[in-house]
């Protein structure tokens, strides 16, 4: 299968494969009191600061979910951009396990703002309403799009000021930080930032994730939830050493600048072909692309990728770190072809 469809599709890095074999080796103790996972701990403080306090899990849903649920009751509203991870990709999953209720807020490119949430804050302290406590952000969003960190700041000085908490959906934050040029640091902790969703997965990791507190006040009973929801590895090495290993020599850094360098590149080469537009500016590495639909069906035919919109006939492609400039070229002249063809 060639797909552009996911940085999902691609396969774990090398680097991170290997520090999983290396941890196979002898008995160590088990659900996180290893020293692998220990190690790792210390080491995500050297990105995010010695307060912060990192739980491992495996997949991004388990994140965000027992994440938010651990700093909600069950009559608290959630507030997030309508196009939000959380809201669309979760199967309910915040609803049916945290018992969360979602306030998905309109927005053009998946960002909330303050001014756009002002509006979905009427009835605090109203009993028959759900209580808001959560600004959920996706980072980079759904649409490909980034947050400045001053929009961050912003938003976080927002939420503070009314007694909310920010958590920041990071299934990408690598490539956001790619991006913007700035560390995890400079993204979350600096911006007083409540809890984080980071993601190794998507960027070079096989199902390595983590739900990390930045505000001491927090979460306390994380652990105890993280065992509820089925997600206390018992082998959790497994886990963290993939994390240990992202981390290191800034792999995860280099792997998110070649999936967003390979996105301009297909998205500046793409462009100068007649009948393809691309939408909007390509900030990280997703791509959103007007293509005839006919195209598209000679396309899907090799390649794996998502029609976004089939009333408009946007589709969606994206790349990862294992996308080579080679493979970026020949989807080029393949589109090119498919375009000639239906001509």
């Amino acid at each position: 299968m060639r797909s552009f469809a996911s940085d999902n599709n691609s396969g774990a890095h090398q680097a991170v494969m290997e520090a999983i074999v290396r941890a196979n080796a002898g008995h160590v103790k088990s659900y996180g009191d290893d020293e692998i996972s220990i190690h790792t701990d210390e080491i995500f403080k050297q990105f995010f600061g010695s307060q912060a306090r990192i739980h491992y899990v495996t997949t991004g849903t388990a994140a965000n979910v027992l994440g938010i649920r651990s700093v909600t009751h069950t009559y608290n509203s959630v507030i997030c951009a309508a196009q939000a991870h959380i809201n669309n990709d979760e199967c309910g999953a915040p609803e049916a396990f945290g018992g969360i209720k979602l306030v998905p807020i309109p927005s053009k490119d998946g960002k909330l703002t303050p001014g756009a949430i002002v509006p979905y804050l009427g009835h605090i302290g109203f009993v028959h309403a759900s209580q808001p406590k959560v600004i959920s952000i996706t980072q980079p969003t759904e649409l490909g799009k980034l947050y400045s960190l001053k929009e961050i700041e912003d938003i976080v000085e927002f939420a503070h000021d009314r007694d909310l908490l920010v958590h920041l959906d990071g299934a990408r934050i690598a490539n956001a930080c790619a991006a913007l040029d700035c560390s995890f640091f400079d993204m979350t902790t600096a911006l007083d930032v409540d809890l984080i969703s980071f993601g190794g997965t998507k960027n070079g990791c096989l199902m390595g994730e983590a739900v990390i507190f930045l505000n001491p006040d927090i979460g306390e009973g994380f652990p105890y939830l993280r065992k509820q929801a089925m997600q206390l590895v018992s082998k959790m090495r497994f886990v963290s050493a993939q994390l240990e290993s992202y981390l290191a020599d800034d792999l995860w850094l280099k792997n998110a600048r070649q999936a967003n360098a390979m996105a301009k590149r297909l998205a500046d080469k793409a462009e100068a072909i007649d009948r393809v537009t691309i939408k909007g500016t390509v900030d990280c590495n997703a791509i959103f692309a007007h293509i005839p639909p006919e195209a598209a069906e000679i396309l899907l035919e090799k390649y794996y990728f998502y029609i976004w919109d089939e009333h408009d006939h946007t589709v969606r492609w994206m790349t990862s770190w294992a996308t080579t400039e080679e493979m970026v070229d020949e989807f080029v002249e393949d589109i090119k072809k498919a375009i000639e063809t239906i001509s």
